[in-house]
């Protein structure tokens, strides 16, 4: 197609092993399909290192290292912006006139910048930050971290209006679309990329109840919690909670019970194996910003998911799901469930709404006829 694309990832999009790498990456991949050249420029954190892998999927890699502040008060604009404020990244970007893809409020540091006054350019909303920094605060028990989540919380709130020098904001949901039309003019909204362009669900029956997440994210850790607590013990079959980084407190909770067992220490390949022997996928969020990955891979790849309301509310994804408001209605859609086969028919459903949808390459053309 000769269109190029300059895309500031937040964080090294490979391996794609949580939502928002898995949306990046998988858009990258999608993108360079449909014939769109992307240079990428990627902030390396975590001792995180440079892809050979992204360096063939693209037309150039650029990587800076993310800087870290002792005190991450002493910022005025969000940390999670200020710690990627690179001046290279700026000249790089001002090497040719390309459209230019920011991902995240994270890489929005040079958004207003003069210097790019000329250039299209395009912001990938991941959620509505501040409300998801507001949730990470509830869901926090370290009070360090607590007050962070909060002064961030009101720092991204500040921050926001510098999507109006964006020439379109590309939320990842409906509910998120919605918000950001109600403030900005140029609104589009653009599904979220995944790991499955193809439904790939067993027909039959699988033989345990699943809940998967990264365990070491403290909303994740809330939701297997819960399902310990209220769920899993009023359930006779076998439950497996999937995922790295689970709390002390996960671990002696899960030991109390005999039909749950935890497995940590598992790589992304085998959750997603998990995720297509399940019989039952349990979908459990307090935390409704965004759109959760978990819940487009169970969709694609597992057979019945039943999820709470936040998990699914304006997600366009309500009718594939068996949807419940408290405890006691997940543990009587998990046993409904549990009694019957998941059928061919079943899977036809899922594939078309899905296919309609959840599409990489439709999402790749999307953004391709924008540039």
């Amino acid at each position: 197609m000769g269109k190029s694309l300059h895309l500031i990832a937040f964080d090294m999009p490979y391996p794609a092993d949580y939502g928002g790498a898995i949306d990046i990456y998988y858009k990258i991949k999608a993108l360079s399909e449909y014939g769109v050249g992307v240079k990428l420029h990627v902030f390396l954190y975590d001792g995180k290192t440079q892809s050979s892998h992204l360096e063939s999927l693209c037309e150039k890699v650029y990587y800076y290292e993310r800087r870290r502040f002792k005190n991450p008060f002493t910022v005025d604009i969000p940390y999670i912006v200020a710690t990627r404020s690179d001046e290279n990244l700026l000249k790089n970007l001002c090497k040719d006139n390309d459209p230019i893809l920011f991902e995240g409020l994270h890489s929005t540091a040079f958004l207003a910048s003069k210097k790019l006054a000329g250039r299209f350019k395009i912001v990938r909303t991941h959620n509505v930050e501040h409300d998801y920094y507001q949730s990470l605060e509830e869901a926090e028990s370290s009070f360090f971290k607590k007050y962070f989540f909060r002064i961030e919380s009101e720092r991204l709130r500040r921050y926001e209006s510098i999507l109006s020098h964006a020439n379109l904001v590309m939320p990842i949901s409906p509910k998120d679309t919605g918000y950001y039309r109600s403030m900005f003019d140029k609104v589009a909204y653009l599904p979220a990329f995944h790991t499955s362009d193809k439904v790939e669900i067993a027909e039959g029956k699988g033989d345990f109840v699943l809940y998967h997440g990264n365990l070491g994210i403290g909303e994740n850790n809330k939701a297997a919690l819960f399902l310990v607590h209220e769920v899993f013990p009023n359930l006779s079959m076998p439950c497996v909670i999937a995922g790295n980084h689970p709390s002390k407190q996960l671990q002696v909770a899960a030991e109390g019970l005999s039909n749950v067992t935890l497995l940590s220490g598992i790589s992304s390949d085998d959750i997603l194996k998990k995720v297509q022997q399940a019989h039952v996928n349990l979908l459990v969020t307090f935390q409704s910003t965004g759109i959760k990955l978990k819940l487009l891979n169970a969709l694609h790849m597992g057979r019945f998911c039943v999820a709470n309301t936040e998990m699914v509310a304006q997600t366009g994804l309500e009718s594939l799901c068996s949807v419940a408001l408290d405890s006691n209605e997940l543990i009587a859609a998990t046993k409904a469930c549990w009694d019957k086969p998941f059928t061919n028919k079943n899977i036809e459903e899922r594939q078309t709404l899905l296919e309609q949808q959840f599409s990489n390459s439709k999402g790749a053309a999307i953004i391709a006829s924008y540039l």
